[in-house]
């Protein structure tokens, strides 16, 4: 499964980065998937990377991209690094190595 569930704004949110989705977060980001997750991991990433990723989990798990965008404005723009980097990790990670292996809190 490549679901990650965390609680992003009013409750708890089903993040997931389907082949589609990956496609255009590499296109937006500029950036292939493995690049992008060793920056994330290694806390060499750009602070838009890390909203993309967001957006992208949510509109991959259903959510219309319209309510992504606005979430992500909402709860992951203009937030300390600190509560938005975890998360977008965790997205990733479900992605990389499967949403069993990967809790976020």
């Amino acid at each position: 499964m490549i679901t990650a569930t965390a609680f992003f704004g009013d409750r708890e949110r089903p993040f997931t980065l389907t082949d589609p989705m990956v496609e255009e977060l590499e296109a937006s980001t500029g950036t292939g998937i493995g690049t992008l997750f060793q920056r994330l991991t290694a806390h060499a990433f750009k602070l838009a990377d890390l909203a993309e990723v967001i957006r992208l989990g949510l509109i991959g798990a259903g959510t219309s991209p319209e309510e992504a965008a606005r979430l992500v404005n909402s709860y992951a723009r203009n937030r300390p690094v600190a509560e938005v980097l975890p998360l977008a990790t965790a997205i990733l990670a479900a992605r990389w190595l499967g949403a069993d292996e990967v809790q976020h809190g």
